[in-house]
């Protein structure tokens, strides 16, 4: 999604073919940890609140690629790239000079683990100054070899790594791209330098890997830095009154009394809403769909969990487990309980066996056990991006 206002844009640049990694697939899509590297990448800046838009620099080749890798997320159309990498990033800044930026982040699309903390700096630095690119120092011995033998051993005080993503006054770095068009640089900074653009420097992080050969791609792959675990949960309670059945996991069941609600008074989705939800810390139910407003009049509750899902998705993160437990008199739970674990498996994308549905009674106590209402207790477990 484009923001109204916008001050900072990271351009991602995913055009290249990769020729050092092995196989036929570009190395932007291999996948580690469930996504395309190329995903992890957008992730990190899409999750950063001061971003205000993402913008993606493709190769047209690889169209089917990139639309399984992205195809959930919520990005403008990727402009397509050139014969090398300089082409590719002028051309997107060409393309996103329409929206008028302040700042730009181009950042090398197999570059998956961004911080957040990375982005804080550049962002920080740009404030102050035009340019702000991230390095690191060189801690291991640096040699020149010629046919296999050392011929120099190279003082390493004063050299550093350069990472993406590289900060950047929009219109200053434009202006360079311009002006250099027939010369050719290895990255933005060296462009800029050349151009005389003063260049000011920020901390990396010895995390922030590219993904250069098989090594690179296995060490990430086997990184559990990538993602964590985390728990929500949830619960909800609505009262009985007249009806003939009440909806239970998005399955209607024969009922002497009806669930009162402004939907359609699901307790067990709207608890599971609110788990999802817990996660990725975006308020409860309440906040996103208001009983007051008319156009959630009724309305069955697994757009509400979809929606929810969604959120969790855009995020990164994933459901590896479901656990509910519905707490009422009536009606009998046993006899729907396969049909409503198949539902819940089925809205979430899950293997049956990732989702648990009990019931149980409060023995008369209580206004579940007065059967007066129903309520529904929800526990999700995930996997989400540190």
């Amino acid at each position: 999604m484009i923001s109204s206002q916008i001050k900072n844009i990271a351009l991602i640049v995913a055009a290249g073919r990769g020729r050092r990694l092995e196989g036929n697939t570009p190395k932007q899509y291999r996948v580690i940890a469930g996504y395309a590297v190329l995903k992890w990448s957008v992730l990190s800046f899409l999750r950063h609140t001061k971003i205000d838009m993402v913008q993606v620099v493709y190769n047209p080749e690889d169209i089917n690629l990139y639309d399984s890798a992205l195809k959930d997320l919520e990005l403008p159309s990727p402009i397509v790239g050139g014969d090398n990498r300089q082409t590719s990033v002028r051309l997107g800044l060409e393309s996103i000079s329409q929206f008028e930026p302040t700042n730009v982040l181009i950042h090398d699309g197999a570059r998956p683990i961004v911080s957040k903390s990375l982005i804080d700096r550049i962002l920080f630095s740009l404030d102050e100054n035009i340019t702000a690119i991230p390095v690191i120092p060189i801690n291991d011995t640096v040699i020149r070899i010629n046919k296999q033998k050392i011929t120099q051993n190279i003082a390493r005080e004063n050299l550093w790594q350069v990472q993406t993503p590289q900060g950047f006054h929009f219109n200053t770095i434009l202006d360079a791209h311009r002006n250099k068009i027939d010369d050719l640089y290895t990255d933005d900074s060296s462009l800029a330098d050349s151009a005389g653009v003063p260049i000011d420097i920020v901390q990396g992080d010895k995390e922030n890997i590219k993904i250069t050969t098989i090594n690179d791609l296995n060490y990430l792959s086997e990184k559990t830095s990538l993602k964590e675990t985390r728990v929500g949960s949830g619960y909800d309670v609505h009262k009985l009154g007249p009806g003939k059945k009440v909806r239970l996991g998005g399955i209607s069941i024969p009922n002497d009394k009806g669930l009162i609600g402004h939907s359609d008074a699901d307790v067990v989705l709207h608890a599971l809403t609110d788990a999802i939800l817990g996660v990725v810390g975006s308020g409860d139910i309440g906040e996103h769909f208001p009983n007051n407003d008319p156009k959630y009049k009724n309305l069955d509750s697994k757009y509400f969990l979809i929606e929810a899902y969604k959120l969790l998705q855009n995020a990164g993160g994933s459901v590896l487990h479901v656990d509910i437990t519905i707490i009422c008199e009536k009606p009998k739970i046993s006899d729907y309980r396969y049909k409503i674990t198949n539902n819940i498996a089925k809205l979430l994308g899950l293997d049956v066996g990732r989702v648990s549905i009990k019931a149980t009674t409060t023995e008369g106590l209580g206004f579940t056990g007065r059967n007066e209402g129903i309520s529904a207790q929800a526990t999700v477990t995930t996997t989400m991006p540190k």
